[in-house]
This record gives structure tokens, C-alpha cells and sequence, in this order.
């Protein structure tokens, strides 16, 4: 289970004034914390301003990687930023996000060819937001051609089902779980993730809804996920189902969680 870490975004009020004040130390610190919840990619959004955005993309990018060996996902629209960005990172990157729609591919996927960077590939094409699990599947397939027509391996794609909340959608749950399963089933070579907490927003104690939530998308066939992995009991989650499924040899990643006092 691949785990990317959400905190360092900046719609958040504290990533926002630490962008705006250049406080390395708050940085580092969110990137520090994630890494050792559980996090492999450390996801960063700089997204105040259009015109400051490749700076403050940059130096997140570099300000993360100072502090965590660790990989970042470029969580931007921006194509300079983008570009800025990866000039500056180091590892394998990845790219936050391609869709199906016009204007996006054309600059993104050239980008991550040339920088041989993982991608996440939103499930939403032309028509924008998607309603039904084929609405979902049919954008999935239009960005695998473009995808695929880049020269670039779906080993590479880790395709996101587009969640949304249950308390404005009852069949959210139900519609998330069939893509994913039918994203699995017809690419088997490609990744699904998710920014999971979508499918909780606007209810209370989301955390309740988000870890469960997360245990049947992994058994429906997502393997990585955009969370806070410092979430309490999210972790646990994780290591539990991975366990649960057969992904943990013996269980020893569960044990060793255990044994370090990592289980809540």
C-alpha cells in the first residue's frame, strides 16, 4: 500500500502562512511527521497565487526533501509550476493530476515522460465531474490511450476513482467500491488511489467513516491512498487490511507495527 501524505497543502490555514512566511521549520516538521506515521510520497500543493505559484512549489519541494527522504507529488494545475518543480526534485516524482480533459495532457504528459514521474490519473474527462461507475470507466480508458500514446507504461498510472461524500451522494460508497474493482480488473497493470477523506465531507467523527472506508476500497483492489497517515487509527487501518488480504507475508509488517507501539 502506497501512502501519500495530504497535510501539506495549502488550503490549510498553517501550510498557508508558513508558504506566505517561508517557515521551513513548520515544513519540515509536517514532512517529518508524515514519514514516520507511514507516508512514501509526501504530496504538496503551493496553489495561492497563479503568479507565485511555481516559486512557492519549488521551494516546498526543496524545503520537504531537506527535511524527509522521501519523494513528493507535485499536487498542482499549474504546467510552470509543474516544469519548476521538477527540475528541482529528486527521486522518482509524482504528478498530481492528468485528466481526460483538453489543455491538461498536452503540457503534463511530455513532463512526466521527460522526468520519468508516476501520475495520478483522474477518472473525469470532457463532460467534468463523473456521476456513474461507466462515466468513470469510459474517462479511465480515454486517459490511458493518451497515457499510453505518450510512450508511457500504465505501470506508471495510478488511476483515482473520483470519490464523493456519502452525505450528499447515498450511492457514493457503493459506486467508489465498483470502480475501483472494475479499474482493477481491466488494468492490472496500473494502480488505483483515492483522496479518500472526499467521501466523508460534511459529517461528523469523519475519521469513523474514512478508516473503514479505506479497508473495503483495499480489498476491492485500491493499493494506495492520499491521507493523513497521522490520522488516529488510519495506520492501523492500513496494516490491519493489508494483513487481512494477504499483502503482509506472515504479517510481519503488522507485527512490527505492534512491537513498536504503532497499532492504536
Amino acid at each position: 500500500m502506497l501512502v501519500i501524505g495530504e497535510r501539506i497543502n495549502s488550503t490549510r490555514k498553517a501550510i498557508r502562512k508558513a508558504i506566505l512566511d517561508r517557515d521551513a521549520d513548520c515544513i519540515r516538521k509536517e514532512a517529518q511527521r508524515q514519514v514516520e506515521a507511514g507516508a512514501d510520497y509526501i504530496d504538496a500543493n503551493a496553489g495561492i497565487e497563479p503568479e507565485r505559484e511555481p516559486d512557492d512549489l519549488v521551494w516546498l519541494t526543496e524545503t520537504i526533501q531537506s527535511a524527509v527522504d522521501c519523494p513528493v507529488s507535485l499536487d498542482t494545475a499549474s504546467p510552470d509550476a509543474m516544469k519548476a518543480a521538477l527540475g528541482v526534485h529528486k527521486g522518482t516524482p509524482m504528478i498530481n493530476s492528468i485528466t481526460g480533459e483538453e489543455g491538461r495532457h498536452e503540457t503534463v504528459l511530455p513532463l512526466a515522460d521527460e522526468h520519468d514521474a508516476r501520475l495520478v490519473a483522474l477518472t473525469m474527462g470532457r463532460a467534468g465531474m463523473p456521476r456513474t461507475v461507466e462515466d468513470r470507466m469510459e474517462a479511465a480508458r480515454g486517459v490511458a490511450d493518451l497515457i499510453s500514446g505518450q510512450g508511457i507504461g500504465l505501470d506508471r498510472v495510478y488511476f483515482d476513482p473520483v470519490l464523493c461524500s456519502v452525505a450528499t451522494e447515498s450511492e457514493a460508497g457503493q459506486i467508489a467500491l465498483e470502480t475501483v474493482s472494475r479499474l482493477r480488473d481491466e488494468f492490472p497493470d496500473a494502480h488505483i488511489t483515492c483522496g479518500l477523506s472526499n467521501i466523508s465531507f460534511g459529517l461528523p467523527q469523519r475519521n469513523v467513516l474514512n478508516r473503514n472506508a479505506l479497508a473495503m476500497l483495499m480489498a476491492a483492489g485500491l493499493d494506495s491512498a492520499i491521507i493523513d497517515p497521522t490520522e488516529p487509527h488510519m495506520m492501523s487501518a492500513v496494516r490491519a487490511a493489508e494483513a487481512l488480504l494477504g499483502q503482509d507475508d506472515f504479517c510481519m509488517n503488522y507485527i512490527t507495527a505492534a512491537r513498536g507501539g504503532e497499532l492504536d
